[in-house]
């Protein structure tokens, strides 16, 4: 949400997708987000920068070479998820916010990058079988809430800033130094349940 705030112009695309494909009648539901391609990109771009965990332990069972680098057997490793997210080599503009980086452009230029573990520069849930056995539930939990956000508010910033700080604070889970603080307004009165 916090990017989508400060860069309300990918909150305006998602916002015509959702009233193209959903409509302003109903809610989104789960059976949509198939048909969702921006909402889907705007949530791997958010993970490609801000990961839930930016560090992944891990151990080597056996010695080998990586990178020119010998790692023996049983070395505990740690994997910077947050910096291969942010690795040039991989991703153009790396600091930017971009959700079109993960849409199929009409040249088919672009290769679909899930975040499943397969692409080893986008891998912020883990990748083979220490992998998130969760993967599947926390994507489809996140798509849903960040929908029904976007077709049920347009989103204002609290207090003086118009754009929110993005700098994320240290520890075990990667989360923001700064509380996200806004004012939701209701968009659809006739979607929003009565009391």
């Amino acid at each position: 949400m916090a990017e989508l705030i400060n860069n309300p112009i990918y909150m305006q695309k998602a916002r015509a997708e959702l009233d193209t494909i959903v409509g302003n009648h109903r809610l989104v539901d789960e059976n949509d987000i198939p048909n969702l391609p921006y909402l889907k990109a705007i949530v791997m771009e958010t993970l490609r920068l801000h990961p839930p965990t930016p560090l992944i332990p891990r151990e080597s069972d056996k010695d080998c070479m990586v990178d020119g680098f010998n790692i023996p057997a049983k070395t505990r490793l740690f994997i910077n998820v947050w910096a291969i997210g942010r690795e040039s080599k991989y991703w153009p503009d790396p600091l930017k916010f971009m959700p079109e980086r993960f849409l199929v452009n009409e040249d088919n230029d672009n290769v679909i990058i899930d975040v499943r573990g397969q692409h080893f520069h986008l891998i912020p849930f883990g990748s083979g079988r220490r992998g998130c056995p969760g993967i599947t539930a926390a994507l489809q939990v996140v798509y849903s809430a960040l929908a029904s956000l976007i077709q049920c508010f347009e989103w204002k910033v609290a207090g003086d800033g118009e754009k929110i700080d993005m700098t994320e604070a240290s520890g075990l889970t990667l989360r923001r130094a700064t509380p996200l603080l806004c004012i939701p307004v209701s968009r659809h009165i006739s979607l929003l349940p009565l009391s």
